[in-house]
């Protein structure tokens, strides 16, 4: 007889981490800040298409996007997309197999990948948390 696992887990089955800690989480955020961008590429574009409608047409959606809170959306996507950059950059290298060495022989206790992969993940989440302090500096602080 057949055993069925049930899949139900939802929103949470796509997100949540289970027992593989810190990288499942990181790759549940790439994926999320790719659809964040996404989105955010989709009004763009239909922000842009405004302007074929006219000066006027232009200035009026300037002017509704020439708020707070606004700003700070603008912010959260340059975040999303200081992320997902460096993220795929590492993804790739790693693919590449340019950051995780060449593999041995095996022999017991055998070594998980992830172990490899783990320092890698660390460094590349240092430099995205370098850079969004200098960005956040940049866009709050230094410019009107």
């Amino acid at each position: 007889m057949q055993h069925r696992y049930r899949n139900n887990l939802g929103l949470w089955g796509w997100l949540g981490g289970g027992r593989y800690g810190f990288d499942r989480y990181a790759y549940a955020l790439h994926r999320l800040t790719g659809l964040g961008i996404l989105a955010y590429f989709l009004m763009h574009i239909f922000v842009t298409g405004t302007r074929l409608n006219g000066p006027e047409a232009w200035e009026s959606a300037m002017n509704f996007f020439d708020n707070p809170l606004f700003r700070v959306g603008e912010f959260l996507v340059y975040l999303a997309f200081l992320y997902h950059a460096v993220n795929g950059i590492r993804l790739v290298l790693v693919e590449l197999g340019l950051l995780v060495g060449k593999p041995g022989l095996p022999s017991y206790p055998y070594s998980n990948s992830v172990i490899r992969h783990r320092p890698v993940l660390v460094g590349a989440m240092v430099i995205t948390a370098v850079l969004v302090l200098f960005a956040g500096a940049d866009f709050f602080f230094l410019t009107k």
